[in-house]
């Protein structure tokens, strides 16, 4: 069982536990001052109040454990569901069981009589406290300090789809990809990040969507935050679940860009604590604003580049360990940039850093990785020339995480 796992079981259970807790608690509270008045107040009984609701409080911790293992707790609307299911569910089993331990029938008028308004105010309180501080709480412990939760450096990868070949073309003509040889470049690929220190995770396949193997345009991580993008191509959009899902198992706090905004991870270039993020076809203002929105939050400043005549601000540039951005200045204006090295090839403005000493490059810019060696840096070159034929680079085949 990983860090990420034994953490949000962690999280899980603590947020069942209180929130039970604070539900039983504050039911009886509320129910010893409406129903006994203060006359019949006093620890007799808030004692039969609590043996009350004791199963109905259980069945709520198991069952909000449950529902948080199972990512229930990330999104208000969808705790909020969680909260009144929950809450129902906990009390119609507490209350059946009551009927049937003291061999009663449980006619619905008699059902109400005995137990209606206390089960409600209990549904009430489950419905206001998973949402609010049930969510808060799981979101808390769950994605606290994301390096360690993970305690290494994760590289998350998507295999290609069968129908890779009809991904999309927007900058460059299209021409013939081999399935065949795109799966042995991404096998190649994988290997390379693996061997230089980076845990491969597998986002799950996606057969149908055919630019799924281009993973990281589906996110872009800040710190301990992930946020999901959505891509200005709409076909596109469905490839952020499974993404999704996998930087939530690794702890990650979760944000998304929300309609009318457009954003791909691919034109989100991190430099520091500066994040650049391309106005491209594919990411519009919108977008940029509410990135713009989440990255102050972690204290990244967001630095908006008009790109022209590249699929995304990577397309055209990327950065050196040291900061350096490395590229092709027809597609940028460069002046953005503090420091800024034009690279001989359009296949070398594309790196992954892998190390504060060691870069990533396609195999197609032999010049680049020659000028790259001679600034002191240990250069990994790998074939992708299939993916390439799609508009993809080597960035496009991974989310960095750690």
């Amino acid at each position: 069982m990983t860090v990420a796992w034994s953490r949000k079981i962690v999280a899980s259970v603590l947020t069942g536990f209180l929130v039970a807790l604070l539900v039983h608690l504050a039911t009886v509270v509320f129910s010893n001052e409406a129903f006994l008045g203060a006359s019949s107040a006093g620890w007799a009984a808030v004692v039969s109040l609590s043996g009350y609701f004791t199963l109905a409080s259980v069945f709520t911790f198991v069952l909000l454990t449950v529902a948080a293992l199972f990512d229930l707790l990330y999104t208000w609307w969808v705790a909020l569901i969680t909260g009144v299911v929950v809450g129902f569910i906990a009390t119609v089993l507490d209350t059946m069981i009551y009927f049937f331990v003291n061999g009663q029938k449980p006619t619905i008028a008699y059902l109400w009589s005995i137990t209606g308004e206390r089960n409600l105010l209990f549904i009430a309180l489950v419905t206001a406290l998973v949402p609010t501080f049930g969510r808060w709480l799981y979101r808390t412990i769950a994605q606290f300090d994301t390096a360690a939760v993970t305690g290494r450096r994760v590289a998350l990868v998507r295999i290609p789809a069968t129908n890779l070949a009809d991904g999309i073309v927007t900058n460059i003509e299209r021409t013939p990809v081999d399935p065949a040889k795109a799966d042995e470049q991404w096998d190649s690929y994988v290997a390379a990040l693996a061997e230089n220190g980076w845990d491969t995770v597998e986002v799950g396949s996606a057969e149908v969507l055919p630019d799924s193997v281009f993973v990281e345009d589906t996110a872009v991580v800040i710190g301990n935050r992930a946020v999901i993008a959505r891509s200005g191509a709409e076909s596109r959009r469905g490839e952020t679940p499974g993404t999704e899902a996998v930087l939530t198992n690794l702890g990650l706090r979760v944000d998304r860009i929300q309609e009318p905004g457009t954003l791909d991870g691919g034109d989100v270039l991190r430099v520091g604590t500066t994040l650049y993020v391309g106005r491209s076809s594919r990411t519009n203002p919108e977008g940029v604003r509410q990135l713009r929105a989440i990255a102050d939050e972690e204290g990244y400043a967001v630095v908006a580049v008009p790109v022209a005549g590249a699929l995304h601000l990577k397309s055209a540039v990327t950065a050196l360990p040291d900061g350096t951005v490395i590229g092709n200045p027809a597609n940028v204006d460069t002046s953005v940039f503090d420091r800024f090295l034009a690279v001989p090839e359009p296949a070398g403005v594309a790196v992954v850093v892998l190390a504060p000493d060691a870069v990533l490059l396609s195999a197609a810019a032999p010049a680049t990785a020659a000028l790259l060696a001679d600034l002191g840096y240990r250069v990994v070159t790998v074939d992708i020339s299939e993916f390439e034929k799609l508009e993809g680079c080597v960035t496009c085949l991974s989310i960095l995480v750690g």
